[in-house]
């Protein structure tokens, strides 16, 4: 052992892949560590005693423990850390120690360590061949390593003292430590030990006793270690667990990046814990409601929402009313009229809109959404803005067997039944006269709110005899007519071919309208023939009845025009 004595190569103590694994492993369970060795270690032969204390101050070399004495107790900053102390112990901090003795100042002088020191080679033999932890204390630096006394001298190579480099190592000089024995040669006075065994397994104890701690349902704080595509990796205090992408967030949608960035702390709940293969199954979004519970009392029907489009499929577009909660707008709500084949013709992806809420179903998380409700229902405003007998031009958008479709905009589209297009001849289909995307001019003749029906008429705006009547005469001028249907207080006349008027009576007795109807002919046609060979505008041509006779069915007689309604063809007239 004659190399003891020579200084330390950096080179030498330059840790290796397998100190750097150490170093991680010390660093991560150093707390584990040591409340492991403040918990199990034993009293020492020497017969100091443990003691639980609590930190009244730190400094720089010294932490100061009131140990429930008279005295306050000192103990090295330095071999705390160097036997796996929490490095930021502060005031306050619980700690067990060991009762040495007193210092020259009058404190308590105290250590972390409870193992035995051997006392002379029996002692040590005895160490070695129990392969058990002892205690000593690092005298200096050599070359390759540290020289502990153990009773006897002692040789710990740099690689297995568990500093991870030269500084740290040095520290070491002047503490207490726990080492095993690895080689022993009585003769040649030849020991060598090893603290980073001592270490590694006391770690791993406090490991396996940590994990055993574990609770499903325990809440913990962790750092975020690493992100992958199917989560993220949190260290729970030496444990790693994964956080599943679909336990991050109630937003189905959120990759981990959008929720977690490395080295961010967050809160996680342990949700399963395999005890064979030591892998922890961690969750974020079981500490936060879930957005469902509230939704049928926030996404009422009749709701006017807003939100982004999350996806599109071939059914509709998903919208994120909010994270965690999208609702469906359906192809069949997505316009009034126009038929929509793809969503992608209404809506782009991430584009903002706004709808209506139709239905929701927490239970199985469906929200029904409108997107034509959100923009008016044209049809509330149709009877206003298209009253009958209105004139309407509109391009033709799809023929039919039974008619014609034509869109009126907005949303509403009319149809032209195919006895409607044309009065001159019988179609067969409307192909004969019409095509589609030409412009037709109609009139509105019927409309049913109800059933969303607008029903339009071309041969209504074709000229008729009424049309051509109308236009020659004015009100006031005096016809001829035939008298057809007489009843009490008007009678139908017809003033030439499929032209009709009507005309009131100046008061009569029933008695005499009763007499008059049961004494007239059915018809005088020769009267009537005359007349109306004769140009019905005129008032001259044939004989008329007597002034004073009674109306009767089939007398031709002159009216007077006293009113024209355009719109509706209709003639009022009286007996001039």
């Amino acid at each position: 052992m004659s190399d003891l004595n020579q200084p330390v190569s950096p080179a030498e103590v330059t840790p290796s892949a397998e100190d750097s694994q150490t170093e991680q492993t010390e660093t991560s369970f150093g707390d584990i560590l040591s409340q492991f060795e403040q918990e199990h270690r034993a009293e020492s032969a020497s017969g100091t005693e443990t003691v639980q204390g609590t930190v009244v101050s730190v400094n720089a070399e010294n932490i100061v423990i009131d140990i429930g004495r008279k005295s306050e107790g000192v103990l090295s900053l330095d071999q705390y850390k160097a036997n796996g102390g929490d490095p930021d112990i502060k005031a306050g901090d619980s700690v067990t120690v060991a009762v040495k003795g007193t210092t020259s100042e009058g404190y308590y002088e105290l250590s972390v360590l409870k193992v035995e020191r051997p006392k002379d080679w029996t002692g040590i033999q005895a160490a070695f061949a129990e392969k058990r932890a002892i205690a000593g204390r690092v005298v200096e630096s050599v070359k390759g390593g540290l020289r502990v006394d153990i009773g006897a001298r002692a040789f710990m190579p740099a690689s297995r003292s568990g500093a991870k480099d030269v500084p740290e190592m040095e520290k070491l000089i002047g503490q207490e430590i726990q080492c095993r024995i690895t080689k022993l040669d009585i003769e040649k006075e030849d020991v060598v030990v090893d603290r980073r065994v001592v270490l590694e397994e006391a770690a791993a104890v406090a490991r396996a006793e940590a994990f055993s701690q574990l609770k499903e349902g325990d809440v913990r704080e962790g750092s975020v270690r690493s992100l992958t595509e199917f989560g993220a990796f949190v260290d729970i205090g030496g444990f790693d667990g994964l956080v599943h992408v679909s336990d991050m967030s109630w937003d189905r949608g959120a990759k981990p990046g959008d929720v977690v960035n490395v080295g961010d702390r967050v809160k996680v709940q342990i949700l399963k814990i395999n005890q064979q293969t030591k892998k922890i199954s961690l969750g974020m979004k079981q500490l936060i409601p879930d957005p469902w519970s509230l939704a049928a009392e926030k996404y009422k029907p009749g709701t006017r929402v807003s939100g982004r489009v999350a996806r599109l499929t071939d059914f509709g577009a998903f919208i994120e009313l909010e994270p965690g909660i999208d609702g469906l707008i359906h192809l069949s709500e997505m316009s009034w009229s126009k038929k929509i084949r793809k969503p992608s013709e209404v809506l782009k992806k991430n584009e903002q809109v706004e709808a209506v809420v139709l239905q929701v179903n927490a239970a199985d998380h469906r929200i029904g959404l409108g997107l034509k409700q959100a923009l008016g229902d044209p049809w509330d405003a149709v009877e206003e803005k298209y009253p009958r007998g209105t004139i309407v031009e509109a391009p033709i958008t799809n023929l039919a067997k039974f008619g014609a479709f034509v869109d009126l905009g907005d949303g509403i589209e009319g149809m032209i039944h195919i006895g409607d297009i044309s009065g001159e001849k019988r179609l067969e289909h409307p192909n004969e006269v019409l095509k589609s995307g030409q412009t037709v001019k109609a009139q509105v003749l019927e409309i049913d709110r109800e059933r969303r029906r607008l029903r339009l008429g071309m041969k209504q705006l074709e000229p008729t005899p009424a049309d051509h009547f109308i236009a020659e005469h004015k009100e006031g001028d005096v016809v001829s007519g035939r008298l057809v249907e007489v009843h009490a207080t008007a009678a139908k006349v017809e003033l030439g071919d499929r032209v009709t008027g009507m005309c009131k009576f100046k008061s009569q007795s029933q008695k005499e309208r009763e007499a008059a109807s049961a004494n007239s002919p059915k018809a005088d046609i020769s009267s009537a023939a005359a007349l109306l060979t004769a140009k019905f505008k005129g008032g001259g041509g044939g004989s008329s009845a007597p002034a004073a006779d009674v109306p009767k069915p089939g007398q031709v007689r002159k009216f007077r025009i006293t009113r024209i309604d355009t719109v509706n063809k209709r003639i009022d007239l009286e007996l001039a």
